[in-house]
């Protein structure tokens, strides 16, 4: 039976399945720390860990840098490498960001790329991988995403809700300056486009 979290496992086969084809390794090895260089201060002399690239994390990012730069997957694999080397799961945010030209992300609107919009952490993790706090354990509470941090994705009624507080925004200060002497077919005009919509 297939349920809404089945869409995860399936990310990740597919990404790994374009690795193999490739013959691209499954984890990418760790490098040795290399001495330090005095002619070149930015040069990284602590070792990096492996990263695993059948998590959904790194599925993920690898997806999300493929379709944005149109190019294969393949292509894609050491800058996905870095960013969850560098900034994990939580990197994810800030590459979304990054690829909106550093726009904010309200996943109110837009469907989470971690998590498919459902809020939670899609791994599932317990409580003890997470760190909960042990009175916390045994309540059986859900773990956020940790990308859209829990964010509803209900685009349709968000935009009902925005529009039905612009609506009562706009009569009051439609209201304000007609009551001052300002305006008054602007009112109107208004009344009619409600109209409309109704």
């Amino acid at each position: 039976m297939l349920t809404f979290f089945s869409q995860f496992p399936q990310r990740i086969s597919d990404v790994t399945t374009q690795l193999t084809t490739h013959g691209l390794p499954l984890t990418a090895p760790a490098t040795p720390a290399s001495p330090l260089d005095p002619d070149d201060p930015w040069a990284n002399s602590e070792p990096t860990p492996p990263v695993n690239r059948t998590t959904l994390a790194w599925c993920t990012a690898a997806q999300m840098l493929s379709a944005h730069h149109r190019t294969p997957l393949s292509t894609q694999v050491l800058s996905a490498d870095a960013l969850i080397r560098e900034l994990g799961v939580r990197g994810l945010a800030q590459l979304h960001t990054d690829l909106h030209d550093g726009a904010p992300i309200d996943y109110r609107f837009t469907r989470c790329p971690y998590c498919a919009g459902c809020g939670e952490d899609p791994v599932l993790p317990d409580c003890a991988e997470v760190g909960c706090p042990p009175e916390y354990e045994f309540i059986g509470h859900d773990h956020i995403c940790p990308v859209c941090q829990g964010e509803n994705y209900q685009p349709d009624w968000f935009a009902e809700e925005r529009i039905t507080e612009l609506d009562r925004l706009l009569a009051d200060a439609l209201g304000r300056r007609d009551a001052s002497g300002f305006w008054p077919r602007v009112k109107a005009r208004h009344r009619m486009w409600l109209a409309r919509r109704s």
